[in-house]
């Protein structure tokens, strides 16, 4: 048999991080035996189904390394209109579905229960299709449907306590439970890796597998993704959308790395791993059952780590789209005949050391390629404090006198400027960098002068001393 997963997300928004993580587990053990991925599109949802949301899909896959021409597809769930209507109708012919009039005011009103499944009302009515009229599934009175689940074992579940389910609305449209099933059936889908949430819908799956004559697939449940409170991330809440994660520059190997920790872990005390050993290592089976934490402040820590781990050429090469900006990331402030790639290289190293991630480049080297430094009043106000006149005017001269232009000469020089005055560097570098930078803390500011220059840096100094007079 050769084993053959999916992965069926909806084009109605932004590509999820709980998607990404079920993608990646998936193309996985797809690639550990030697099966393959199938990407389907459940586009059947003709309200909310963009096609630019369908590009976003297959562009965040290629980001995480499941490149297009890597898998098959993308199948369309549309596309299979045909067939779902097809089994809705095999199973009413069979006597295995039945058609119902039922609105949820009914039911409740016959139980006197609003939290009362549905009672079987019109299984022996009889009734045709039309309007207003569900298809519905009949399950079976007696036994129970095991569910072989590689995550979470054999749950269990007792078939009279499963409603008799709708399987297709009164237009004769298919909901999710039976498309879902035909689709996996008509792509020869032998494994389902998916989240946790959808295990209450699998017993009902598979009867519906058995009932079209077809053999259920291997099954895995992997856990819920939850925020800091324990919630399950949310769109409306949480930051959960893979291209933003992108777009704010994390790198995709930092993602994917981290991404695969959510439920499950490489041997050893360890946790940033070479892909290769997370391919190798990896087992569904080993993924453990409780809620995942989502935690930002980790994956930052996880993207600096692998930003620090790259030679100062890769650097500087994945810092390219921050710095002239494209179609998804912000132009920087500055004018593209400003920007001098060899200044850039200069300093990308220091910056390397301390961003966590790649958007922030833009704020550590922007006072190097505007023509006068950001105005940032919470940094003006914090180091323009009484006698930062005095030290701009002894750092102008002194700096002026300098013959050596070097961040070593500039540091001795800016010291004894502070030694006149009774001050130690920190306080005497305050209000020099924020008139060089705009800003209290950035880059280390004797490398940011020499590469800024004695012209630009004096005429800095002197602008914000113009400012306090």
């Amino acid at each position: 048999m050769t084993v053959r997963v999916r992965f069926a997300p909806s084009p109605t928004g932004m590509f999820h991080v709980g998607g990404a993580r079920t993608a990646l587990q998936n193309w996985i053990y797809a690639q550990q035996h030697g099966g393959v991925f199938v990407l389907r599109i459940e586009d059947t949802d003709a309200a909310r189904n963009r096609p630019e949301w369908t590009e976003g899909i297959i562009s965040a896959l290629d980001w995480i390394g499941i490149e297009r021409g890597a898998y098959e597809g993308p199948h369309f769930q549309s596309s299979y209109a045909a067939d779902h209507t097809a089994a809705a109708t095999r199973l009413y012919g069979e006597g295995r579905a039945y058609y119902c009039d039922c609105t949820r005011d009914d039911v409740v009103a016959r139980s006197g229960n609003k939290h009362t499944g549905y009672d079987g009302f019109c299984r022996d009515r009889a009734l045709g299709p039309g309007e207003g009229r569900a298809l519905r599934f009949r399950t079976p009175d007696e036994g129970e449907t095991v569910v072989e689940d590689l995550v979470r074992g054999k749950p269990t579940f007792e078939n009279r306590l499963i409603e008799d389910f709708v399987i297709a609305r009164s237009d004769g449209s298919a909901v999710f439970l039976l498309a879902n099933v035909v689709d996996d059936m008509s792509l020869g889908i032998t494994h389902v890796f998916r989240a946790e949430e959808h295990l209450p819908n699998t017993p009902k799956q598979q009867l519906l597998w058995e009932a079209l004559g077809a053999t259920p697939p291997v099954w895995g449940h992997v856990p819920v993704i939850v925020n800091e409170k324990r919630q399950k991330l949310s769109k409306r809440r949480d930051k959960v959308a893979l291209e933003q994660y992108r777009d704010e520059g994390y790198l995709a190997a930092a993602m994917r790395n981290y991404l695969m920790l959510l439920g499950w872990a490489p041997t050893g005390d360890r946790e940033i791993v070479p892909w290769s050993v997370i391919e190798e290592e990896f087992r569904i089976e080993d993924v453990n059952h409780a809620p995942a934490f989502y935690d930002v402040k980790k994956l930052r820590a996880f993207n600096g780590e692998y930003i620090r781990a790259l030679t100062v050429s890769e650097f500087t090469q994945v810092c390219a789209p921050w710095l002239t900006g494209t179609e998804t990331i912000p132009a920087p402030p500055w004018s593209p005949a400003a920007f001098d790639a060899n200044v850039f290289a200069a300093i990308a190293p220091l910056a390397q050391t301390r961003i966590g991630v790649l958007s922030e480049i833009v704020d550590n080297v922007d006072f190097l390629f505007l023509d006068e430094p950001v105005h940032d009043e919470a940094s003006w106000a914090k180091a323009m404090k009484d006698g930062a006149d005095d030290i701009l005017d002894g750092t102008a001269a002194a700096f002026a006198a300098l013959t050596d232009w070097s961040a070593e000469a500039l540091k001795t020089t800016l010291e004894q400027v502070g030694e006149a005055r009774g001050l130690k560097l920190g306080k005497t570098q305050a209000p020099v960098r924020v008139a060089v930078t705009g800003r209290t803390v950035g880059l280390p500011l004797f490398e940011s002068i020499e590469l800024l220059g004695r012209e630009r840096t004096l005429a800095r100094i002197s602008a914000a001393r113009a400012r306090l007079s």
